[in-house]
């Protein structure tokens, strides 16, 4: 079930992924040998719209290639689940997943099922302090003639790479934290975000890298979290630091929502910024609403000559209070011209509205006119959403965390958790999202996920990644028991739950299913890179891949149901032939263990002949069928009566 991942990666260069994606969308401009013919792509460009410069501008570091090369690789971990915690009857029916794993190998998994249905992300990476601990990860399993010959490089260069190994320089943070960021950005949806802590260690290089990997036009902004006023006090020249920056950046700044909070949430979490929202509220036929902003559109400018839709006179009928924008056959009789507010700059004649004519006219149950004392009518919008108000950038819950997860644990078993509070106000602009946090470390992510559903109603669900970091024996954590973070993480989510749900009973999802990446022993490698299929064998190839947590078959048929698109919450059901039993899921058909024999390729044919079986896939473990049941089953699915059609996927 590794086989074909191992070999693919052998072929991998830096720029895979991007010709992948090139090939999948711009087909039309690959020749017949797979050349990319950029001379017709860059013709293709040429548009009043798109401007083809020269002149560029980014952040290069040594190991930029490898972190461009790790993107286009396929992971070479298998996914175990913890089947005892997750039948547990707080966890069997979770949408909430935690994955025990690196974070790199979780992210190129979940882009199987999950690609394009994260709408948050928030991370908290390490910070290259020289003293949170970073070192680069990186085994590296190639020398430096192998790297080089794959990154196009020179030794030198390669050899240089590889030393980053065990290092916390900036080249080797930039090269850990690149790939993951890319892969994070396919996960995200079309209006979905992403929130990164950091400190000025490296903060400027995370906006460039961000920059590249989103887009500059898809910034959003540099959130300021006040987290301690007492200041954190620096050696030398410099001021206490009082904050920490949150980077936040959108899949499509287009398509993103905006930070709307309830106000009532807002002043409950942050008093202080929020303490002036006091406003009337009024009814009409149409519901509840406050006056919003003028429907002129202060930084909308036009002078005569470009003219466009948003410049044009309404027309106020006072008695019937309706509006009438500009047309040939308006009758103006009785009606009261109202224009955008005129300029004195000289250049331009009016400012613009900020709705067009259309939306005029479809909207106008959402629009007031008001008799200024100048005897001039002035145009506001009705604000429907009267209860929510904008996330300031600046957000001034102070609270660094600690007394949580104390309180929790009763003794201090993480050092500098992020605060519930700040997740809470990041994530209570987003009411029903999945939300994914790779770094989570004592889970603070997934406590405010279940106390913001609990007090809102909310339906987030989250993914959490982290990997099993051994903690040291001196700590705190190690002498109550504790022998990894994600240890502390799971543990933590428990806690939590059981504490919000007694003091608020409220009926959310508490549980969460577990999951553990897992790498391929080495003897299981060799013997499936050895295997033959013609060759009649009784190694039993499915109980290679059970641990202490699940069978070989419950690892083999989670891996492949993500692999698939169905999620890691996807469980099978047993599927009987004859003495068989295969196992189902949606509209494929999973025959995974030893055991299949003719009589039973016999019935499942019969069975999806009669439409007792509506699949449309088999998927086959080939190293658990004899070469002679194979081919039995590939002819039968061949010739099904009925015109129906049946794909067999091997998988080795």
């Amino acid at each position: 079930m590794i086989k074909k991942q191992l070999e693919k990666n052998e072929n991998v260069k830096p720029n895979t992924k991007l010709l992948n994606q090139l090939k999948e969308n711009f087909p039309n401009f690959f020749d017949k040998d797979n050349n990319f013919k950029i001379d017709k792509f860059k013709n293709a460009l040429k548009s009043d719209e798109i401007n083809i410069t020269k002149e560029g501008y980014e952040l290069n570091f040594l190991g930029k290639s490898y972190a461009r090369f790790q993107t286009s690789t396929e992971t070479e971990t298998i996914i175990s689940p913890l089947t005892d915690h997750n039948n547990k009857d707080e966890n069997i029916n979770s949408e909430n997943l935690y994955i025990i794993g690196d974070n790199l190998d979780a992210l190129k998994h979940l882009l199987k099922s999950y690609s394009k249905k994260v709408k948050c992300i928030y991370i908290d990476p390490p910070y290259n302090t020289g003293s949170d601990g970073f070192v680069y990860p990186d085994n590296f399993k190639f020398d430096s003639a192998t790297l080089s010959n794959k990154m196009g490089i020179d030794e030198d260069e390669a050899e240089r790479i590889i030393d980053m190994r065990g290092k916390s320089t900036h080249s080797a943070w930039l090269t850990f934290m690149y790939p993951r960021l890319v892969l994070a950005r396919e996960l995200l949806s079309d209006d979905g975000v992403i929130f990164i802590s950091i400190d000025d260690n490296e903060h400027a290089n995370l906006k460039l890298i961000c920059d590249e990997i989103f887009g500059e036009e898809n910034f959003i902004n540099n959130f300021t979290w006040l987290n301690n006023l007492t200041g954190r006090q620096i050696s030398g020249i410099g001021a206490a630091k009082t904050n920490e920056p949150i980077l936040v950046y959108s899949k499509s700044k287009d398509s993103a929502s905006t930070f709307n909070i309830d106000i009532t949430f807002a002043k409950k979490y942050m008093p202080d910024a929020y303490k002036g929202f006091n406003f009337t509220i009024e009814e009409d036929n149409y519901g509840k609403y406050k006056k919003g902003d003028t429907l002129y559109n202060h930084n909308r400018k036009f002078n005569e000559e470009t003219r466009r839709n948003l410049v044009y006179s309404i027309y106020y009928d006072e008695i019937n209070n309706s509006f009438h924008p500009e047309n040939p056959d308006l009758d103006k009789t009785n009606l009261i011209e109202i224009l955008p507010h005129k300029n004195n700059d000289g250049i331009h004649k009016f400012h613009a509205w900020r709705w067009s004519k259309e939306k005029v006219i479809n909207e106008q149950y959402n629009l007031i006119a008001e008799k200024k004392s100048n005897g001039e009518y002035e145009i506001y919008t009705k604000n429907r959403n009267y209860n929510q108000t904008t996330l300031k950038d600046i957000i001034t819950n102070i609270s660094n965390g600690d007394n949580e997860i104390s309180s929790l644990f009763e003794t201090k078993v993480f050092e500098y958790p992020k605060s519930t509070l700040l997740l809470s106000t990041l994530l209570g602009t987003m009411d029903n999202s999945l939300v994914l946090d790779f770094f989570s470390g004592s889970a603070t992510t997934a406590h405010a996920v279940m106390k913001l559903n609990a007090e809102d109603g909310g339906n987030r669900k989250y993914i959490l990644v982290q990997i099993p970091e051994e903690i040291e024996e001196s700590k705190p954590a190690f002498k109550a028991g504790y022998k990894t973070i994600d240890e502390i993480g799971r543990e933590r989510i428990k806690r939590a739950a059981q504490k919000i749900k007694e003091e608020t009973n409220a009926d959310i999802d508490y549980g969460f299913k577990v999951v553990k990446l897992e790498n391929v022993q080495e003897n299981t490698l060799e013997r499936l890179e050895s295997f033959d299929p013609n060759v009649l064998v009784s190694d039993d190839y499915v109980n290679d891949f059970s641990n202490e947590d699940s069978s070989g078959l419950e690892t083999i048929l989670t891996t492949w149901l993500n692999q698939d698109g169905y999620g890691l919450h996807a469980k099978w059901k047993d599927f009987k032939l004859v003495n068989y039993i295969a196992h189902r899921y949606s509209n494929s058909l999973y025959i995974v263990n030893e055991g299949i024999e003719s009589s039973d390729i016999s019935r499942l044919i019969e069975m999806i002949e009669n439409n007792e079986l509506n699949i449309s896939r088999i998927v086959i473990y080939t190293y658990s069928l004899p070469f002679t049941i194979i081919n039995e089953l590939k002819t039968n699915i061949k010739n099904l009566r009925n015109n129906k059609t049946v794909d067999i996927i091997e998988r080795y």
